[in-house]
């Protein structure tokens, strides 16, 4: 615990020095205070901005977040120092996981509080957000591990983060891109918030996010075990 606790902190401390990655965190919850609050369509569904930043902000921040702090410790050789220093790789991640999730849930408690959800619904959406951040930081750590260095992880980082941050938007107004993209977690989170407290939660929706969650779980024991965090 030790040590966890300590790269935590010294993650903290990296992070208010590191606008690109500390912007990821509060970026959308912000656009989505705006949006809410400045624009007013008649017939749009309540708290439609809220929600659809949400899913953005799950297949971005985390991803982002995870792949730039494991690419750039890599690179300045940060990483390298502290697994020799005893560091074991599980502790490492736990920690920069742990700091990127909880990070994440401040955007989330905003996202709650935009969507005015209360009680139950409250309770269900941020498990709902949980899942979809804890997938989003398991793919980032792919790319991190896969990269050696941060413009290696940028190259690959950008289409990837795209795809999961930007298909649950265009889903909203296109049903050609929603029926092809129902594999992709982000479009499932989507349909999940979509569905609280109106309808029971449909079973497909969590039968695929289960199914992304063992998928990137095996990729990533695969690759770390493969070529790990050195």
């Amino acid at each position: 615990m030790r040590y966890i606790t300590a790269i935590f902190y010294k993650q903290l401390l990296d992070t208010k020095k590191n606008n690109a990655v500390l912007i990821q965190f509060f970026m959308f919850p912000l656009m989505a205070f705006f949006m809410e609050h400045m624009i007013q369509i008649a017939e749009m569904p309540p708290h439609f901005f809220a929600k659809m930043f949400a899913c953005m902000f799950v297949g971005m921040a985390p991803l982002v977040c995870m792949s730039s702090v494991l690419s750039e410790e890599k690179e300045r050789g940060t990483l390298r120092v502290l697994l020799m220093s005893g560091v074991k790789p599980w502790q490492y991640l736990i920690s920069i996981g742990s700091f990127i999730f909880c990070m994440c849930m401040i955007g989330t408690a905003v996202f709650t509080l935009l969507c005015m959800y209360r009680g139950w619904d409250a309770l269900v959406f941020v498990c709902i957000m949980t899942a979809g951040i804890v997938l989003s930081e398991l793919v980032g750590a792919v790319i991190g591990i896969c990269c050696q260095n941060q413009m290696a992880a940028t190259g690959v980082m950008v289409p990837v983060m795209l795809i999961f941050s930007f298909v649950p938007m265009l889903s909203e107004f296109n049903t050609t891109v929603a029926a092809y993209t129902d594999f992709l977690f982000s479009q499932q989170i989507r349909t999940l918030i979509n569905h609280i407290g109106v309808t029971a939660f449909p079973t497909k929706s969590i039968c695929i996010l289960a199914g992304n969650f063992f998928a990137a779980l095996a990729v990533f024991l695969f690759v770390s075990r493969k070529k790990g965090l050195e």
